[in-house]
Parts: C-alpha cells; sequence; structure tokens
C-alpha cells in the first residue's frame, strides 16, 4: 500500500466535541464538502469505540461543516492509487468506511444525524441507518454513483430497498435529487428542523440525560416543522415511479419511462432518462440487482456485498468504467465516458453475476464485519 495516500495535511479534519450527555463527530473539510478521507474514518471509528464504553454518553450527534453535511468518499485519491498500481489501498479505504457504516447503524448509544446540506454516496452510508435523520430546507440527497461508473453502495441496497414501492429504484438508477422535504415524504430522513433552530436542538439533545429512543424523538419534534411537497416533485406521482420502476430489467424501466414522456412533458421523467442513459450501463444492472436481493438481506449482508463488487472494480476485474467514469466526471470535469459495454443490451446476466463473486486474488477475503448484539433495525418500523 502506498503510503503517501494515507497521509494527512489537513489538520482537524475531524472534530470531537464532548457536551454534557452528549458526544458530536463534526466532519470538518468544508472546502471538500467533507468528503471522507482514511484517516477521518479511522478517526471516528477509535472514538467510536470509546464513547459505546462510557456510561457517561447517552447519544451521539453526527454533523458536517460549511454547506456539506458530506459529499461522499475520497474517490479522487482511490482512483490516483489505482492508476498508481495499488487497487489495494483502495480496497482497505473501503473495508475501513463500511466497517464504520455499520458500527454506527449498529451503535449502542442512539445517533442523531443532523444533515443540513449535501449527502451523497459516502455520507449516506454514514447517516441513512443512523436512528434519527434529521433535514432541513438547505438539504439534498442523491446517489450518483452510476455517472462515474460505480454503484449505490456503502448499503443503499439495504436503504434504499426500504423505501415505499419501488422508490429506491428510481434513486439508484437515476441519481435523482431529493430535497428535505422530499426525504421526509419517502422516509429517508425522520425528522425535518429549519436549519436556524439547528443550534437549539443540538443544545437541547445535550441534556438528554437518557439514550431512550422516545425521549429523544420527542426532543427533536420539538424542534420539527412541517413538510410542503414542491408541484412539481416526483414524489406527487408516486404511481408512475412504481409503474416504470417496478420492472424487471433496466431496458423495460427505460422503455417505460419514455413511453410516459411521450404522454406529456414531465420535467422529472426527462431527466431519469437523460440520467439513466448517460450512467455506466454495467452501474445500472449491478445496482437493480442489488437492490433486488437487498430487500430480503440485512444490511450486514448488504454490505458484505458491496465490498466484493467494489473490489472487482478498483481491481478492474470486467471492465474499466471506474476509472473511465472518473477521468471523465471528476478529472476532466464534465466530459461524456466512454462506457464498456457501451450499451445496457450487451450488458449480460453472466457478464453482471461475475461481480457478485469472490475476487480471484490470493490476498483477498470476504468483508468481515464485527460480531453486534445491537443488530440495525432503523428501517423495520418503515416497511
Amino acid at each position: 500500500m502506498a503510503s503517501h495516500f494515507l497521509s494527512s495535511p489537513e489538520p482537524n479534519q475531524v472534530l470531537f466535541e464532548e457536551s454534557s450527555y452528549a458526544r458530536k463527530i463534526i466532519l470538518n473539510r468544508p472546502h471538500k464538502l467533507n468528503s471522507l478521507r482514511y484517516e477521518m474514518i479511522s478517526q471516528i471509528l477509535r472514538n467510536l469505540e470509546v464513547y459505546e464504553k462510557d456510561p457517561m454518553v447517552k447519544l451521539l450527534i453526527l454533523k458536517g461543516q460549511g454547506r456539506a453535511f458530506c459529499a461522499g468518499g475520497d474517490v479522487v485519491g482511490i482512483i490516483l492509487s489505482i492508476n498508481e498500481g495499488h487497487w489495494s489501498f483502495g480496497a482497505s479505504f473501503y473495508k475501513k468506511q463500511l466497517t464504520l457504516d455499520y458500527l454506527l447503524a449498529t451503535s449502542t448509544k442512539p445517533l442523531v444525524s443532523l444533515i443540513n446540506g449535501i449527502v451523497m454516496g459516502g455520507g449516506a452510508g454514514l447517516s441513512m441507518n443512523s436512528m434519527f435523520r434529521v433535514v432541513t430546507e438547505n438539504t439534498v440527497f442523491a446517489m450518483p454513483e452510476g455517472q462515474i461508473g460505480l454503484f449505490p453502495d456503502v448499503g443503499a441496497s439495504y436503504f434504499l430497498s426500504r423505501l415505499p414501492g419501488f422508490v429506491g429504484e428510481y434513486l439508484g438508477l437515476t441519481g435523482a435529487r431529493l430535497d428535505g422535504n422530499e426525504m421526509i415524504a419517502c422516509g429517508l430522513a425522520t425528522h425535518f428542523v429549519l436549519s436556524k433552530d439547528l443550534l437549539l436542538l443540538e443544545n437541547a439533545l445535550s441534556k438528554v440525560a437518557s439514550s431512550d429512543p422516545s425521549t429523544i424523538s420527542k426532543v427533536i419534534s420539538g424542534f420539527s416543522s412541517k413538510i410542503s411537497l414542491k408541484k412539481d416533485s416526483a414524489f406527487r406521482r408516486l404511481e408512475t415511479i412504481n409503474k416504470c420502476f417496478s420492472r424487471r430489467t433496466v431496458e423495460e424501466i427505460l422503455s417505460m419511462l419514455e413511453n410516459e414522456a411521450a404522454n406529456g412533458d414531465n420535467k422529472w421523467i426527462i431527466q431519469a432518462i437523460s440520467s439513466m442513459k448517460s450512467a455506466s450501463p454495467t452501474s445500472l444492472k449491478i445496482f437493480l440487482k442489488l437492490i433486488g436481493e437487498g430487500r430480503t438481506k440485512e444490511l450486514k449482508d448488504c454490505l458484505i456485498q458491496d465490498y466484493t463488487i467494489v473490489c472487482h472494480m478498483f481491481r478492474r476485474s470486467f471492465n474499466l468504467d471506474i476509472i473511465e467514469g472518473s477521468r471523465a466526471k471528476l478529472f476532466e470535469k464534465g466530459k461524456q465516458p466512454k462506457w464498456e459495454p457501451s450499451k445496457l443490451e450487451l450488458v449480460s446476466d453472466e457478464f453482471v453475476d461475475q461481480y457478485f463473486e469472490k475476487v480471484d486474488d490470493d490476498d483477498w477475503e470476504y468483508l468481515q464485519l464485527p460480531a453486534r448484539a445491537n443488530l440495525a433495525k432503523t428501517w423495520e418500523s418503515k416497511l
């Protein structure tokens, strides 16, 4: 592993604060939209272990500085390491990140994520399985990984598959952006609080001398505001979403969307079609298979599967889409990648299935997640 990919020239990338009964974890790379680096994940893991053992700690608060909660993992750093011949760094990074996601989701201390701003990819992995997911008028959620040849990962096949109907397929295949109101409407978030009230909420939570979820929920509800969906929100058209995204294949979904678009000028449908046509065909098919299986899996199993698929991508086992997508979208900014295979019909089920199998490398093993007494049950009540 190349050690310079682990170096942290930026000090204080995560801040940790103690406040009465609460412990705050504050992502502090605002100039990079709080994207996660290896050392940040390591620091959070170390502190989380301490907090869980401390009987004085009753709850955890997770938030980000600036206009983002967290826009994802440091994909640029991972791709640079792959290009220099170190795909194992990406695997190590990802193993640590997924382990953190799982430990937060199964934490013995209730976790309150204050999602005030952008939350994408790795940021969703940190927050979407927390017990309380507080959003504001500034919140923007998306899982646009297909645009760079990746796929909605970090347990997305677990939490997206538990949304009503086929909303999860819609979000994962199109990378559609949701505001805080829409996140409440579909169940991705638990509370809507105006950003001006967040500090007051934090102070109130810090004084809660109990880990009882109903007590914490009551405190947050005291600061909550009513939501209001925009007239053009796709969530006013759930019937159409379910009709189109319930199809068995990506090709059928796209065909249904095109039929709907022909029947009327629906802006969200046009955007969905455009996004799917510009994403990696392989990524779309991987995600549709993943979310279908995720409906009947535990979070732990979804994360283990994510790790296997990502390792294949980083290792370039079957194609170079993650490298090509990152080149076009992240390094050269805004270019259209040349995907291989280039069309949906060229991506066979057999080709997709390979990504779900063991990586053929002597040093590789399946992701091992620690045994936890407190299983991830955050989403059970939403079903």
